[in-house]
Parts: structure tokens; sequence; C-alpha cells
């Protein structure tokens, strides 16, 4: 095993990680929690275990808009998921900007926003908020919680 410090947190690389120096994994442990709610809830609802995101937000005592917002994740382009998952994902993606930008519908359509975020073609540096006119065309209600 291999122990690296990433400020005050650890991250442990198996031995035969295969990976170089200087290119390891960049977890986003914020990304990685939001995916895996979001998937789980969308089991729920596929099997029928609740009937709605509501309910999700009622039995885990979240705001609405907050499951609402995740399970926007559940169709994210399935390379952009599996680069998230192994730590590969655009230095430039945060959790805030994929919850406060409309993502296309198409896959290709993300697979071209995606390509283009480390480039600098999305104009975006990490971890920087969301301008008010990214959020363009998102309606805000007065019960939803501030997005920092």
């Amino acid at each position: 095993m291999k122990f690296l410090r990433r400020g005050v947190r650890k991250v442990v690389l198996p031995a035969n990680s295969g990976v170089v120096a200087g290119e390891e994994p960049q977890y986003e442990a914020p990304i990685l929690a939001a995916l895996s709610k979001a998937f789980h809830w969308q089991r729920l609802l596929d099997d029928g275990t609740v009937e709605s995101g509501s309910e999700i937000a009622r039995k885990e005592g979240l705001h609405p808009t907050t499951v609402n917002e995740l399970l926007r994740f559940t169709r994210l382009v399935p390379s952009v998921v599996q680069a998230i998952l192994a730590g590969r994902q655009p230095r430039t993606l945060s959790l805030i900007w994929l919850k406060n930008h409309e993502l296309p519908w198409s896959w290709d359509g993300q697979e071209t926003l995606f390509g283009g975020f480390d480039a600098g073609s999305a104009g975006v540096v990490a971890r920087e908020p969301a301008r008010a006119s990214a959020c363009r065309g998102r309606k805000r209600y007065a019960a939803d919680p501030p997005h920092f």
C-alpha cells in the first residue's frame, strides 16, 4: 500500500495500482457522495420502494429540491461517471458546478462539454462559485437553500 497526504486527508493506493508518480487519482468526495446518493435513490424509484423524490426527501429529512438536484446526476454520461469513480474526472469539475449548471440531455453533448473542461473551453475555474449568469434559465424559489 502507498499512503499519500492531501492536505489533512490521507489517500491509500494499492501497491500494484500502476499509478505513475504525480498521476495519482484525485477523488472528489463531495461528487462521489452525491453520485452514490443519486444512484441509490434512483434504484429505490425504479424498484417502486418509493414513489417520488418528495417521498425520498421526507424519509431522508431533506428538501425535495436537494433530492431532485442530485437525481439529475443519474443522467450523466457513463464515461464521466466512470472517470469520477476512478478519480480521473476533469480537474475543474466540482459538485457546485454540477448543481448550478444544466447538462445537455444527449450523451454526445455531455462528452463535448466535459471533454473541453480542462482545456479551458468551459471557462470554469475549479471550485469557483457559479456566476449569476451561469444559472440562467434555472428558477429559484424562496424555499430553495442557498448553494455555496
